[in-house]
């Protein structure tokens, strides 16, 4: 097996809504205010690796579904483009949830929920790992569906005789409920220093407001 580059080149893999309600919780903002490519740059920077490519991955609901955040996800994505990330939105499914609450009673209420981003983000990783696109797998996301992904990318360096890592980032404070990364993978947790350097400064929301 060829040994450890001594640059490694790194492609980030953001989950936008898993990203999103992690700094929900760990930092408390309302809307998804990160830059990712910024965001992605810092991470590699702070680990001595070469970002190569940003890909994100999002759903966004019918703008019959949701006005606000239909135009609100529209705009950042156009944004993103720009900036040279791989965008790959698919749209949200609404459905009906019932909750128990402490006091007995039923709530119900509508749902957005995603289908087929993990799936995506897996295919991808895969995908340009064959291709020897990158010798880091740098995924912005907890979510643990993602983890039989790291061991198919072990398989694939060792049949290319290649030394490939994976990581997966998230964040994190005192807070943050799950402080697990993905199975299998290296953690690394992004601090409220680290993602306040990564803000995005526009205001999408407006934009929807007047869209």
């Amino acid at each position: 097996m060829n040994g450890e580059p001594p640059v490694k080149r790194a492609v980030a893999f953001v989950d936008g809504q898993n990203l999103f309600h992690a700094a929900r919780e760990a930092f408390g903002y309302t809307y998804p205010n990160y830059d990712v490519s910024a965001l992605a740059r810092e991470i590699c920077a702070r680990q001595g690796w070469e970002r190569t490519q940003v890909r994100f991955y999002t759903g966004i609901p019918d703008v019959g579904d949701n006005r606000r955040w239909h135009f609100f996800w529209t705009h950042k994505l156009a944004t993103m483009g720009r900036q040279g990330v791989f965008v790959f939105s698919r749209p949200l499914r609404y459905r009906n949830r019932t909750v128990a609450l402490p006091d007995g009673t039923q709530h119900s209420f509508l749902t957005g929920e995603e289908k087929g981003i993990d799936v995506r983000i897996a295919l991808d990783v895969i995908a340009l790992a064959h291709r020897r696109e990158y010798d880091v797998a740098l995924i912005i996301s907890q979510d643990q569906d993602l983890s039989e992904v790291a061991e198919e990318i072990r398989a694939i360096a060792r049949q290319q005789r290649q030394w490939i890592k994976v990581a997966s980032a998230f964040p994190q404070s005192p807070a943050s409920r799950n402080r697990r990364g993905i199975n299998k993978t290296d953690w690394i947790r992004i601090d409220r220093e680290i993602y306040d350097q990564c803000l995005d400064r526009r205001d999408y929301r407006r934009k929807s407001e007047r869209s």
